[in-house]
């Protein structure tokens, strides 16, 4: 087994097709954030610069704020959905997960992921402009934002 294995060692990709080395995105980054990596440590630029790279940051760290405060949203929303926090809606969550649990038992996973795959890939004629049933309930659930004053 280890001969074999030798014997196949030879005839391996010396390059392997999905990785070129030859490319380098060192080309593509600005100036100022080369300045920025090589800058010492008390700084030595001006405070306008300063403040520019510190308004950059602050943007940034903004809009991550934003999406990991939507990710903890539906993550309060789908707590609410398990705790009985609303009954109507966990036990609707309920029935729901064990009739899809009855079908995808029933139904082979092949079938399940063509079904799926015709439904997303339907014409936009035969979309609704509506947001679907599910979104819309998982959107009207309550989170703590809702109840902040």
């Amino acid at each position: 087994m280890f001969l074999i294995g030798l014997w196949n060692y030879r005839f391996r990709a010396r390059y392997p097709p999905h990785m070129d080395t030859k490319l380098s995105w060192a080309e593509a980054v600005h100036p100022d954030e080369l300045d920025e990596e090589f800058d010492t440590f008390p700084t030595s630029r001006s405070h306008d610069v300063v403040r520019m790279r510190y308004d950059r940051l602050r943007s940034v760290a903004g809009r991550i704020q934003t999406v990991v405060g939507d990710i903890a949203t539906q993550g309060e929303r789908f707590q609410s959905l398990l705790s009985w926090r609303d009954t109507r809606a966990t036990s609707l969550f309920i029935v729901f997960s064990f009739c899809s649990a009855v079908v995808l038992y029933a139904t082979p996973l092949r079938v399940v992921a063509l079904v799926t795959g015709l439904y997303y890939l339907r014409h936009p004629r035969f979309r609704s402009k509506l947001p679907s049933v599910p979104s819309n309930f998982f959107k009207r659930l309550p989170a703590r934002t809702d109840s902040m004053l």
